[in-house]
């Protein structure tokens, strides 16, 4: 890819001097990133590129204008390096710094620098991913660039002309991903930027307004003033003689007529032609400073919805911890719970134990009360049988006696 050339003027600086050679050697670097980029080595690229701002520490002036001028070169380096490694946020954030380095290169010398600083305009059209932030940025560097026309040059027009077609292939993305509102927003822009090139409406900036008014067909709100828009620009068309642009502008009249099934389709038609050039300008005036408030809103809307998922993102996450708090706690009652019916089947256990041991201590009671009421009637019984005996023995004696 072809990165932007900003020539340095080496008159002033000493050519044994360090400073001289350390722009002369970013020169030949940058040649050397250029040729890494085409290879599609953009991890290369970055590194050599870095190298050169490490280079470019030991320049002894930082406020010289040729060491500001190779700065600028590289801060389009890095911009576009580091949007080729899809590092969007870094790539802005150097795009930022070049607008600042540029501003005041091209209060300096329009003449040298309004070209470059129209092409960062179209860089940030181009990579900026936010929409809102890339019209932002376009209206804020406006202002600078109404100075820039007043001393145009061939190289400002050529980098106007490749603006305006950025924010025309730009406008055309954000359509086709449905996003109308912004895409007009696009569109307006090119054709602004169009018209301060060439300083008249010609075939593109036309050709732009046709395409706007497409654009604005699809919205049914939006139709009308499509029209309208349509009938400002055929007379240029007319003038111009270019029987395509005028084919294609009557054909998307013609559309619009059908979109909204009026019975005469001619009729509006010819009314808006005779009022050509009445209210076109104010009109335009108008969808602009709509336009611009309708961004306003919609970034208040955004805003106002992001702090709102913001709120409930901070509310869900509270009810989360509390939630988990509630599960830890039932938890551990659980857990206790478990641990009381543990000791609960241990003392169950145990007095079943208790119980066995003592009916088997009921058990041998018995047995031996059984045994002891056994032994007591076997004794009774031998001391009856004893006292049975007793008289004979006591008979015997007396009868020797008598003998």
């Amino acid at each position: 890819m072809a990165l932007v050339k900003i020539p340095l003027i080496l008159d002033g600086i000493d050519p044994k001097s360090r400073d001289y050679s350390i722009l002369r050697e970013s020169e030949h670097n940058r040649a050397t990133t250029a040729t890494l980029l085409d290879e599609e080595r953009y991890i290369d690229a970055l590194e050599r590129t870095v190298n050169i701002m490490r280079e470019l520490r030991e320049f002894s002036d930082f406020d010289n204008q040729e060491f500001r001028t190779i700065l600028a070169a590289i801060l389009f380096d890095l911009a576009e390096i580091h949007f080729l490694l899809k590092d969007y946020r870094q790539s802005e954030k150097e795009l930022e710094t070049l607008f600042k380095v540029l501003n005041r290169l091209a209060k300096e010398d329009p003449e040298r620098y309004g070209e470059f600083n129209i092409l960062a305009m179209e860089l940030a059209a181009r990579i900026v991913r936010s929409r809102k932030r890339t019209i932002e940025m376009l209206v804020k560097q406006q202002i600078q660039t109404e100075a820039l026309f007043e001393k145009v040059n061939s190289g400002v027009a050529s980098a106007t002309e490749r603006l305006a077609e950025s924010l025309r292939k730009v406008g055309e993305l954000t359509a086709a991903s449905g996003a109308y509102k912004e895409a007009l927003k696009f569109y307006s822009e090119a054709i602004k930027f169009s018209k301060k090139r060439s300083g008249r409406i010609g075939r593109k900036e036309i050709k732009f307004t046709i395409e706007m008014a497409e654009i604005m067909s699809r919205v049914k709100t939006m139709r009308q003033r499509a029209k309208r828009l349509l009938a400002a620009v055929l007379p240029h068309a007319i003038a111009l003689e270019t029987i395509e642009l005028e084919e294609d502008i009557i054909a998307l009249l013609e559309m619009i007529d059908k979109l909204e099934e009026q019975p005469s389709k001619w009729k509006a038609f010819t009314h808006a032609l005779t009022h050509i050039g009445r209210n076109a300008e104010k009109e335009e005036m108008k969808f602009e400073r709509n336009a611009e408030k309708e961004a306003k809103k919609e970034a208040r809307r955004a805003e106002k919805e992001a702090k709102k998922a913001e709120k409930e993102k901070r509310r869900a996450l509270k009810e989360a911890k509390k939630a988990n708090k509630s599960l830890n706690k039932a938890k551990k009652v659980t857990e206790q719970a478990d641990l009381y019916i543990q000791r609960a089947q241990s003392a169950k256990d145990k007095c079943d134990e208790h119980l066995r041991a003592g009916a088997d201590a009921k058990d041998k009671a018995d047995a031996a009360a059984f045994r002891k009421a056994d032994a007591e009637a076997y004794r009774k019984e031998a001391e009856a049988n004893k006292d049975a005996q007793q008289p004979d023995t006591d008979q015997n004696p007396k009868e020797g006696d008598k003998n």
